[in-house]
C-alpha cells in the first residue's frame, strides 16, 4: 500500500496543511541529496508563515503542545522527502532523527516529545519508519520555536 494516503491522513489528523511552500530561515537548503543518502534540514513547528508552537517545555508549553511540535516539524521533513522522491513510497528508510526540544532547565521529557515525531513516522512510513534518534533539551531554538527537528533518510534505487 502507498505511503502516500497514510501521509494525506496524518495531515487531516493534525488539521494543518503542507502543500504551499516549505519555507527555510536562512541562508541554506531545506533539503540535499548525496546518492541515495538525503539530508532534511532543520525543521520548526512552521505553519506557512506562522511558528505554531514557541516557548519553553517545561514552562509555558505543556507536554503536549510540546509533542503536537514534534508532529510538525516531522509532517513538514516528510512534504519534504515526498517532494523530492515524488512519492513517500520511494523513502527506504530514516536513518537518523535529531530532536531539539527548547526547555526548562528542569524538563526531562525529551525523549516523550522526540516519541511523537517516531510514532508519526512508522505510522506513516511503516518498517521505513524504524530510525535512530537523539533527542536533547536547549537553551534556545530558533524563532522560539519549542522543537526543531533534523532527518536522514534513505530513498530506494531509482527513487
Amino acid at each position: 500500500m502507498s505511503k502516500d494516503p497514510s501521509f494525506s491522513q496524518a495531515v487531516a489528523a493534525l488539521g494543518y496543511s503542507f502543500d504551499g511552500e516549505i519555507k527555510i530561515g536562512g541562508n541554506y537548503v531545506p533539503l540535499i541529496r548525496d546518492g541515495h543518502t538525503i539530508y532534511i534540514s532543520g525543521q520548526v513547528p512552521r505553519v506557512e508563515d506562522t511558528v505554531v508552537v514557541t516557548g519553553r517545555a517545561g514552562a509555558d508549553v505543556s507536554l503536549s503542545q510540546a509533542q503536537l511540535a514534534a508532529r510538525i516539524c516531522v509532517m513538514r521533513a516528510l512534504a519534504l522527502l515526498q517532494r523530492a522522491l515524488g512519492s513517500l513510497d520511494n523513502v527506504r528508510a530514516i536513518l537518523k532523527v535529531n530532536v531539539y526540544v527548547q526547555c526548562t532547565d528542569s524538563f526531562t521529557q525529551h525523549s516523550e516529545v522526540a516519541d511523537a515525531a517516531s510514532e508519526l513516522l512508522f505510522s506513516i512510513l511503516g518498517p521505513a519508519g524504524a530510525h535512530t534518534r537523539t533527542s536533547v533539551g536547549v537553551y534556545q531554538l530558533p524563532k522560539n520555536a519549542t522543537v526543531e527537528l533534523d532527518l536522514v533518510a534513505a530513498a530506494h534505487e531509482g527513487g
